[in-house]
């Protein structure tokens, strides 16, 4: 067996491909109607909206409340010059934001500057200090993008300071609203359809009822936010991503193109591009400094400037990358054992707060459980960080029924940030331990894949992976399929300098799909040879050379059955890798040698049974001397893996055994000859016989113990009064019996009939009696 990482989780639609309404779309193969009915899609129509998405399909920006109000005010600070500030934030959401709002007005002509807050002085959005500072240089009307929803206080300060405050925000509302002169945002508007959008998408709808018109030229800056934001990448999140992606393509933004050319981001770009490439740089810049260079990046004219910009910001992401891998190791070895805490909380003086959002997502990654990581202040005994969360646990809703522990507290389900008092730090743990305990199972903790199908091997071909294109952009609420493949691998092998990564070759008739697994170099020891492997991931094309292959790119990895792995015969086989990666071992063998390590527990054949129980893997180093010791021995341990590591040097089975008439005639020649000289005459009995010289010592054995005969020096002498004895009485005859049996069922049987043994012993099934396959009853 072999455990799979995470919970699989398969999708599962009753008579999915009938559910389709209107089934006139005949282009369409049943994976994909199938993977569009998992996304609530079962029309033509539908499909064709979703598969081929168009701009005509977004809603009117009128749908948000108050954006009437707010587009009035600005054309009359316009008309009237007024300066007009935009209040963003450092993330890339807010930037792209920040940039669309930007060019939006200088558009209109506007007298328009920016302001983004210092992440680490005055933290997250909107500070009473700022709006003070905008009052005395002469502002009185300042937007926010993508922040302000909870800025109650600070809305407050603004309408004492006779500032207009129009809020642009996607996050999620709270309790009590600020008191601004509009709020844009889908879900403080009714009338608004899609209430998902990112701030740059609330931003962009905003430029929109601005500008009269619809901002094509601006799609570039929304696909950045959107798709970088994580938010739900359907309907209206869809259309902008979709062409937002196709703009960035083209985009004759200088600082676009000198970040693309960085990350060597070639031909189309992709929402892999935006998430993995561009939108970390953005971040990279608000995590360590001001983020006013990102957003310069973005609205520079200048090709020149664009190269230095970039190549400033690609070196803020080096050194946030340095800095998130120190602070993820400090606060690993901080993390207390996790069956004491559901929720992991994490906190030191000097850490940097731009980073630790990420270092939370490490932490719940590696733990499985909500981490929230903070910087601790001493000045004030105050903490200030991030946190993220696992699926099954909201921690916007559970933060909230606390909110009186926190000093500012704001985000979604999945993430959040924070302040608080240094000695609420406890209090927060105890609490968030009683919720997450409460709410959630031990199953819970586990990272889910959702697996949409399983595929044969057949269907993976290169005409699916192209269909399934057709649904991207993926991301939040539109993931990338994943597909789930059961076959016996006719290949496995590692790859990489370091041996880290795993390749599965499987082959059906003419058919072929590789399986490759980043990272999964440490499995290669854990499949065995002729076993099922069940995996589970994305399918793509591999092209190498002009050649096109289609491949799963693997997400997780299981065996469901126990697993023979055969070292048989191998000599001086070192186990001792085996043995340290595979925890609750036993070796089993009849002697201990120098080979088997010291720290490994072991067991001699024939004691000890009463103290087996079950375990994980059992290596099986040398052969027993009975094949009920070892049945008792698996019978009892029921291993998900065994190791049959043994060799055999002077074999009993390959020998040729004494037939019934070998016996009566050998015998026969002793009774005539009353003695025999086997130094003189052994030679001779072989060349008349055909027989081998152990034939001959083996059959004298036999006479000898049953007393048959008497050896001196190599001499047989006929008793001439022998008891009646079996042959099987005989225990140098049973041994060797028993010997060649032993061999012959655990040595010299091919995979699969070693396996069926092992199995019916796993199973407690009866193993059937040993019984002698050669020699005879009685000869006397």
């Amino acid at each position: 067996m072999l455990q799979s990482k995470a919970t699989w989780k398969f999708t599962t639609i009753q008579d999915n491909i009938n559910q389709w309404t209107d089934d006139t779309n005949n282009n369409l193969s049943p994976v994909i109607k199938e993977l569009l009915l998992q996304r609530g899609i079962n029309t033509a129509q539908d499909a064709n909206e979703f598969l081929s998405p168009s701009l005509d399909n977004l809603f009117t920006p009128k749908g948000f409340a108050s954006i009437d109000k707010a587009a009035e005010r600005v054309h009359k600070a316009i008309e009237h010059n007024e300066k007009i500030l935009i209040y963003g934030d450092y993330d890339a959401d807010g930037v792209s934001s920040t940039a669309v709002i930007l060019k939006a007005l200088q558009e209109l002509g506007a007298e328009v500057d920016f302001y983004i807050p210092n992440r680490f002085t005055e933290g997250y959005g909107p500070n009473e200090t700022a709006f003070r500072q905008a009052y005395e240089r002469g502002y009185r009307l300042i937007i926010t993008v993508d922040t302000g929803i909870a800025s109650v206080h600070e809305a407050n300060v603004a309408k004492e300071l006779d500032i207009d405050l129009i809020i642009t925000d996607h996050h999620e509302p709270q309790d009590t609203l600020p008191d601004a002169f509009a709020i844009v945002h889908p879900k403080c508007s009714p009338d608004y359809p899609f209430k998902e959008l990112a701030g740059v998408g609330v931003a962009f709808k905003f430029a929109e009822h601005l500008l009269g018109y619809f901002p094509e030229h601006l799609l570039d800056l929304a696909a950045i936010g959107t798709i970088a934001d994580l938010v739900p990448l359907v309907s209206e999140n869809r259309i902008l991503a979709y062409y937002g992606l196709r703009k960035l393509t083209v985009t004759n933004r200088h600082g676009l193109n000198a970040l693309k050319k960085l990350c060597k981001i070639e031909g189309n770009v992709t929402e892999e591009d935006v998430g993995f490439l561009i939108g970390p740089r953005l971040n990279a810049v608000g995590r360590l400094q001001d983020a006013d260079l990102a957003v310069q990046l973005l609205l520079t004219d200048d090709p020149n400037e664009a190269e230095e910009l970039a190549e400033m910001i690609q070196d803020l992401n080096k050194e946030r990358q340095k800095i998130v891998a120190d602070i993820v190791k400090e606060a690993e070895k901080m993390v207390q054992p996790i069956e004491n805490n559901g929720v992991i909380i994490v906190a030191k003086e000097g850490w940097n707060e731009g980073v630790l959002g990420i270092v939370a997502s490490r932490l719940v990654r590696k733990y499985d459980r909500p981490a929230i990581v903070l910087a601790v202040n001493p000045e004030n005994e105050s903490v200030k960080g991030s946190a993220r969360s696992i699926p099954a646990f909201d921690l916007f809703k559970n933060c909230m029924k606390v909110r009186s522990l926190f000093t500012s507290f704001g985000g979604h389900a999945q993430a959040a940030g924070m302040t608080l008092p240094l000695n609420n730090l406890q209090r927060l743990q105890d609490e968030l331990n009683i919720a997450i305990n409460d709410q959630l199972t031990k199953e819970d903790f586990k990272q889910v894949i959702e697996i949409s199908k399983t595929l044969a091997i057949p269907e993976m071909n290169e005409t699916l992976v192209n269909e399934i294109n057709r649904l991207a952009p993926f991301g939040m609420a539109n993931p990338k399929p994943i597909f789930h493949l059961k076959e016996t691998p006719t290949d496995i092998r590692q790859l990489g300098n370091m041996k880290k990564h795993l390749k599965v070759q499987f082959r059906q008739d003419a058919e072929s799909v590789e399986g490759i697994g980043f990272g999964f170099g440490s499995h290669f020891d854990c499949i065995s040879q002729q076993t099922p492997v069940s995996l589970v991931g994305e399918l793509g094309i591999n092209e190498w050379n002009g050649n096109k292959k289609v491949q799963i790119v693997i997400q997780d990895i299981k065996i469901d059955e126990w697993q023979l792995f055969d070292y048989r015969g191998k000599k001086d086989l070192d186990i001792l890798p085996i043995v340290k990666e595979n925890e609750d071992t036993l070796i089993v063998c009849s002697r201990v040698t120098e080979i088997i390590p010291k720290q490994a527990n072991h067991l001699i054949y024939g004691a000890g049974l009463d103290t087996l129980s079950k375990l994980n893997t059992l290596f099986i180093y040398d052969l027993p001397d009975s094949l009920t010791d070892l049945k008792e021995i698996i019978k009892k341990t029921k291993p998900s893996r065994i190791y049959a590591c043994y060799h055999v040097e002077d074999s009993s089975y390959m020998k040729v055994f004494p037939t019934r008439d070998d016996f009566k005639w050998f015998y026969a020649l002793i009774r005539t000859k009353k003695i025999i000289d086997l130094n003189k005459e052994i030679d001779i009995i072989k060349d008349r016989r055909a027989w081998t010289q152990d034939l001959i010592l083996f059959m004298s054995k036999v006479f000898f113990e049953l007393e048959f005969v008497t050896i001196v020096n190599g001499i047989l002498k006929l008793n001439p009064n022998p008891a009646k004895k079996d042959l099987q009485e005989s225990k140098v005859f049973q041994q060797r019996l028993n010997q060649a049996e032993i061999e012959k069922t655990l040595y010299y049987s091919n995979y699969d009939k070693l396996k069926e043994w092992f199995s019916t012993c796993i199973d407690v099934a009866e193993v059937p009696k040993e019984e002698p396959t050669h020699g005879l009853q009685k000869i006397y």
